[in-house]
């Protein structure tokens, strides 16, 4: 489209002496997510005619994820005013404008016009230097509070740069940023989907006959929908009281995932509810589809997918399911399951 002598790359950026571009009319940072707030200032670095447009999405400071300072203000508005504030730090007049595209984040912010002469660069240099170490120790007092980062923890940031290593921005290879990270090129999912089906069997297995064993058997029953009245729910436990029951090798491997184990018994909503951080057994006697219901227990109850997977009540739970054939949403026994219609689909497309 643009010609055998155009160049066009694909590369991760990092901060630094490295990543500049001298002949650049434009730095474009589209959604640019941990690069926003950098894209001015290597806009700046990058020469006097430099321009930049930058799009933000999510909310990134120059080292990790931004910390609110102010609550009157929403937390978009408050990072797009900070992103205004790095384009005048780095020497721009910064203007903003609304994009007419489909998204909630549309609010974009271009910087084309420098507010002082070009004689001055260096010391509009050392300015931006000194910003970023005031940033990233305010971050740092951030981590520290358990409250997190707020309005009067301002002046503490601003007298505290001091303690950071004059050289911060002056590190081997001329990276500006140690610990800067840019994302994968490939982001990895971890939200334990991608776990394997026998772990995540196990750990299913494990937390519910914790919860069942937490409280004496309600029924002696061994017949599937036996007694619906002495079904056994067991007992609700935290989050914490759980993980203290798995061993170390489990934990280690949830612990990698986000969300960790609570994101897997979320994800395994058929079997547990998890409620104000406390895990219960879900009762499907109790499941009343309407316009609150959870989403994902409004897909479970949906005449699409109805009977499309097997009742782990049904097999696992010592009185079986709390629930009718007939009315359980999940097959008991193979013979009641039925394909999935999103499956047939895919089949007759191709």
């Amino acid at each position: 489209m643009y010609g055998p002598e155009t160049h066009l790359e694909e590369s991760s950026i990092v901060p630094g002496d490295s990543h500049l571009f001298p002949d650049t009319d434009w730095l474009i940072g589209n959604h640019s997510d941990e690069l926003t707030p950098w894209i001015p200032v290597i806009a700046a670095r990058s020469s006097y005619s430099c321009r930049y447009f930058v799009l933000p999405c999510c909310f990134f400071d120059f080292h990790g994820k931004y910390s609110r300072r102010q609550s009157k203000k929403t937390q978009y508005r408050e990072y797009l005013d900070f992103v205004a504030e790095v384009g005048r730090v780095c020497g721009f007049h910064v203007e903003e404008d609304c994009l007419r595209i489909p998204s909630t984040k549309r609010v974009c912010l271009i910087g084309k016009n420098r507010i002082y002469p070009t004689t001055e660069r260096s010391l509009m240099d050392e300015q931006i230097t000194q910003f970023i170490r005031n940033r990233q120790t305010c971050a740092g007092v951030a981590r520290d509070r358990e409250d997190g980062f707020n309005h009067n923890d301002h002046a503490v940031c601003k007298g505290a740069s001091s303690e950071l290593p004059e050289n911060v921005m002056e590190t081997a290879g001329g990276i500006w940023m140690p610990g800067f990270q840019p994302r994968e090129k490939v982001e990895q999912t971890r939200n334990c989907a991608a776990l394997p089906r026998d772990f995540v069997d196990g750990v299913v297995l494990n937390v519910a006959n914790l919860l069942l064993n937490a409280v004496p058997a309600k029924s002696c029953s061994n017949t599937h929908g036996g007694n619906k009245n002495t079904w056994n729910q067991g007992e609700s436990l935290s989050l914490k009281e759980v993980a203290e029951h798995l061993n170390k090798e489990t934990l280690k491997r949830l612990k990698s995932e986000y969300g960790g184990l609570q994101t897997l018994l979320k994800n395994n909503h058929q079997v547990f509810e998890v409620l104000d951080g406390r895990v219960h057994i879900r009762d499907w006697r109790k499941e009343k589809p309407s316009r609150k219901t959870k989403p994902e227990v409004k897909r479970c109850l949906s005449a699409e997918a109805f009977k499309t997977r097997l009742c782990w009540f049904f097999i696992h739970h010592p009185d079986g399911c709390s629930l009718p054939s007939e009315s359980c949403p999940y097959a008991h026994g193979t013979e009641e399951l039925r394909q999935s219609e999103t499956i047939k689909k895919k089949r007759h497309i191709r």
